[in-house]
């Protein structure tokens, strides 16, 4: 008996799971996280707070089961700025000073004026993030630290952490950071390290002094052994063996894509079976979504993230796409629609509790029963939705975009509600097909989609991606991926696999696939024209302004 654990730091929750040798989630664990948002677009947690919860998840976890057999251990986490001063204590990262806030979320977009500027200078690290940095990676984040919070954060501030490598660190001790973390949103090379020069241009020179100590000089390849395992110290704190391997972690989105690109595809027909790992597309569908493809060979995508080299897969190059909001762009119009309270009353009556998903059961049942004679996606024929209400990330990389829905009436009845909540999602989906369609005309070949993530547990919208975008979707066999590809990690940490790509085919397991519907193409195909042109439109309107 192996057994690996997963502890997984989402946006609002801490989650944790026993994994075992062939992939099989035998126990987990889950506890809410806290969110302060001081002013609009500003978002902050707490490291204390987080570590806090994964102690308690894995102390569950070991109150549970028999942890004697656990090999290895790894963290995934947001890709969210965590400040730590010279004896490891938290710095405040907000105006009032308050130090148990002192990390800005991955979703925080108060740093739009300082990556203006940086995309400016249109330095040659900018060509591995599509040609524009986002107001998510770190770079702009450090910057707003350094000209907006000198006395309280900045001249306080010794160490500069991606959340993902604080946890590694309060594991082991050792301040290692993972390529993940350091390539994808630090503008670090896995082939030549940091470009001193950038950080120069952009004013954060001081960045580079004692071996560029503050934001880490020492990387390892994902799933790479972290020091000599799990302290004393650490090992109390999460009710766990000392010495246990931890591996060099993972973005959450990417552990994500660890846990589901790689699986066993033999005897499925998928159009990627007979092809290399590369033929497979990773769509991970939260809060937020990531569109990742892989490739032995760099690939420069416009407004793409990447080409990165073994930041999710050693050996390989990553090119990562996104949408900054997904699953909170759904919460956020079924619950600010006039009819939600009706939507809630209704979903409770038939004994589902609004927890989330369940009210969208209740909203995919309800579209099913005012269709006509035609497909449930064909309701939305004159109703449509450009979903970029917090900016876009992929392809456009264009974080001043805002959300447009043309086809709106005088009526909120919860037919209404049930309609946008489906062009709402066909907007994703549509997305998701202007990002795919931007990789395939830049080199990559991908024939099928392998999700995962909380949207992958809405069939509805499975389905729609499937259609939009004409390829199978590929479910994994276990629901939670995320911490199936942080269990991998600990996996490959503990020896008991010989690599990354071994331990991902063994405990990666496919599902359910879900093929596109062919009587859907021609409506989605001039979905999608509708679509483009809301983008043409905008830019106009934009223009149109600016005359002002």
């Amino acid at each position: 008996m192996k057994y690996y654990m997963g502890i997984d730091v989402g946006t609002a929750s801490v989650r944790a799971a026993l994994v075992d040798h062939h992939g099989k989630v035998l126990v987990q664990a889950e506890q809410p996280i806290q969110i302060w948002k001081p002013k609009p677009d500003y978002y902050e947690q707490s490291s204390a707070d987080i570590w806090a919860a994964c102690c308690t998840v894995s102390k569950r976890i070991a109150q549970i089961a028999n942890l004697c057999y656990l090999r290895g251990i790894g963290f995934d986490a947001t890709c969210s700025l965590v400040v730590l001063d010279e004896k490891f204590e938290p710095v405040a990262v907000n105006e009032e000073g308050i130090n148990n806030r002192n990390i800005i979320m991955w979703m925080d977009h108060r740093a739009v004026d300082q990556v203006d500027r940086i995309n400016q200078t249109k330095h040659h690290v900018l060509k591995y993030v599509g040609g524009m940095m986002s107001p998510e990676m770190q770079p702009p984040k450090l910057l707003w630290l350094k000209e907006k919070l000198p006395s309280i954060c900045w001249e306080k501030a010794a160490h500069f952490f991606d959340l993902c490598d604080f946890l590694s660190w309060k594991a082991t001790g050792a301040t290692t950071r993972s390529l993940c973390s350091l390539v994808c949103k630090w503008t670090y090379s896995a082939e030549a390290g940091w470009s001193d020069c950038f950080w120069k241009r952009i004013g954060l020179g001081d960045l580079t002094d004692n071996n560029h100590s503050k934001i880490g000089n020492d990387a390892l390849s994902p799933g790479s052994r972290v020091g000599k395992g799990l302290t004393t110290v650490a090992a109390q704190a999460l009710g766990l063996p000392i010495g246990v391997a931890v591996a060099a972690s993972l973005i959450d989105a990417h552990a994500g894509g660890l846990g589901v690109i790689g699986a066993d595809v033999k005897g499925s027909n998928l159009p990627c079976e007979s092809m290399p790992i590369s033929s497979r597309f990773a769509l991970i569908c939260g809060t937020s979504s990531c569109h990742m493809a892989i490739n032995k060979d760099p690939l420069f995508v416009p407004g793409v993230w990447g080409p990165y080299y073994s930041a999710m897969v050693p050996g390989f190059w990553l090119n990562e796409g996104g949408q900054s909001a997904t699953g909170k762009l759904i919460e956020h119009v079924v619950k600010s629609h006039p009819a939600f309270a009706e939507l809630d009353s209704k979903a409770k009556a038939r004994m589902f509790s609004f927890s989330g998903k369940n009210v969208y059961i209740y909203l995919n049942s309800h579209l099913e029963s005012i269709k006509k004679s035609y497909a449930v996606g064909m309701l939305t024929v004159d109703l449509h939705v450009w979903p970029d209400f917090h900016g876009n990330r992929s392809p456009l990389a264009d974080p001043t975009l805002k959300g447009m829905i043309t086809g709106l009436t005088l009526s909120n009845s919860l037919d209404d509600l049930a309609k946008l909540y489906l062009a709402t999602m066909q907007a994703l989906a549509l997305g998701t097909r202007h990002i795919l369609e931007t990789m395939l005309a830049s080199g990559h070949e991908v024939n099928t989609l392998f999700m995962c993530g909380g949207l992958s547990k809405n069939m509805l919208f499975v389905q729609i991606h499937a259609d939009i975008s004409g390829m199978p979707v590929v479910l994994a066999k276990e629901e939670e991926s995320v911490l199936v590809g942080a269990a991998v990690l600990g996996g490959y940490a503990s020896g008991d696999f010989s690599s990354i790509q071994e331990a991902m085919e063994k405990m990666g397991k496919i599902g359910e696939i879900i093929n596109p519907d062919p009587g859907q193409k021609r409506f989605y195909d001039n979905k999608y024209k509708v679509f483009l042109k809301l983008l043409d439109h905008q830019k106009k309107y934009r223009a149109i302004m600016q005359n002002n």
